[in-house]
């Protein structure tokens, strides 16, 4: 409920939406660009440095999402101040966007100008607007955690790539750590997760939306390269498979998990410890589904090509991690360990020798093939049964 100490409205009330606004739809437009070009930007330079920098890329743009949307669950999303806040970090995630692919050479500052600048000027403003005591409290402190770690995100801009690397992975370390612990200060502890409940059909919509957006990705990704690839009866078949890939992703998530997000975090006995929670499965997700997006490129325009080592990790790398994090989400919603998904992980893992070296879209194949059997057995084990959630143990 809007409190009595904030007369603008800024804090979200009774009244305020329970599903995404059209504006956080329109806002999201700006991730589309950028997990597109982190796709070709990882394709093009598939070397462990480059995997390394495409993380921190991802790490990065995922991080100003999730504070993003925490901002409009928190907050008012229909309130006029709220809706330009949402609308100037759209312009820095664009900012950020153009400058990924030179992210790590001549475009570094600008990069790292725009994410700094979305997370300190966003908790300037709270400051300044904010009239609830508690609410303004917890936006200094998010605030102070975000500037100590815009020291090690600046400083890099000064050095060598190398150097850089390690610098950025450092500002993600403190961004990532502090999230997860609630912001803690010295004598005064963390925030408590009851200050972070969540609006929960709000905050699954808006997990949901991300999840599709990256499985356009895949979509956008086969499409420019179809376009760019002379036809024939493989790279028609790659096409395919990129497609088929796209959907059975899709599927999994869905199914049942996914569906059932809104009930998991009402049912939660702390739901605000699942907020804190769910940005981590779903960057474990999202990096499996830009991984696999990476791939479609590879099988569409080299879908006879032995594939070297670096690309079989990806294209295999993607759906192990997508499935480790739908591993994860099955214990969010329904407080159980699926094991046909940690089995599709050690299948997938043990395809790898027999796979070395063969046909790029063989492997691709084999993937899908996998992926298919947990379905198969998901349907056999749930498919039958609508069952609710228990209170997750979050």
């Amino acid at each position: 409920m809007t409190a009595t100490g904030d007369p603008r409205g800024l804090l979200r009330g009774e009244q305020a939406p329970r599903r995404a606004t059209f504006l956080e739809l329109y806002f999201d437009l700006a991730f589309v660009v950028a997990l597109a070009l982190l796709s070709e930007t990882l394709a093009r330079r598939l070397s462990p440095l480059g995997v390394v920098e495409a993380a921190i890329l991802l790490l990065a743009v995922w991080w100003v999402w999730v504070v993003t949307t925490l901002v409009t669950d928190l907050y008012n999303p229909q309130s006029r101040a709220i809706r330009v806040v949402t609308v100037g970090i759209m312009f820095g995630v664009l900012l950020m966007t153009a400058a990924l692919p030179a992210a790590f050479t001549d475009r570094a500052a600008i990069f790292v100008g725009a994410y700094v600048a979305i997370h300190l000027g966003r908790g300037l403003f709270f400051f300044v607007a904010l009239h609830d005591q508690m609410a303004r409290q917890r936006a200094v402190r998010i605030w102070g955690w975000f500037a100590a770690s815009a020291v090690p995100w600046l400083a890099g801009v000064l050095v060598d790539e190398t150097a850089r690397v390690a610098l950025w992975s450092v500002g993600l370390a403190i961004d990532y750590t502090v999230f997860a612990l609630g912001y803690p200060v010295p004598r005064r502890g963390r925030i408590p997760a009851t200050q972070f409940n969540p609006t929960a059909e709000h905050l699954a919509e808006r997990y949901h939306q991300f999840f599709i957006i990256a499985l356009g990705d895949i979509i956008l990704v086969a499409g420019l390269a179809s376009s760019r690839t002379e036809v024939t009866a493989g790279s028609a078949a790659g096409f395919v498979v990129a497609f088929a890939s796209a959907t059975i992703l899709f599927r999994l998530y869905v199914h049942c998990a996914g569906a059932r997000l809104t009930e998991a975090i009402e049912a939660a006995r702390n739901p605000g410890r699942f907020t804190r929670s769910a940005p981590y499965t779903h960057l474990l997700i999202i990096a499996g589904v830009v991984a696999t997006a990476t791939s479609a490129k590879f099988i569409i325009e080299h879908p006879t090509d032995p594939v070297p080592v670096n690309w079989l990790t990806i294209m295999i790398g993607g759906p192990i991690i997508f499935l480790l994090g739908r591993s994860r989400l099955e214990y969010e919603v329904f407080g159980r360990v699926a094991w046909p998904l940690l089995a599709g992980v050690l299948l997938l893992a043990l395809t790898v020798p027999a796979l070395l070296a063969g046909p790029a879209l063989l492997v691709a194949i084999c993937a899908n093939l996998v992926l298919s059997v947990i379905i198969l057995f998901d349907l056999a084990l749930h498919g039958r049964r609508n069952p609710v959630p228990p209170a997750p143990p979050l």
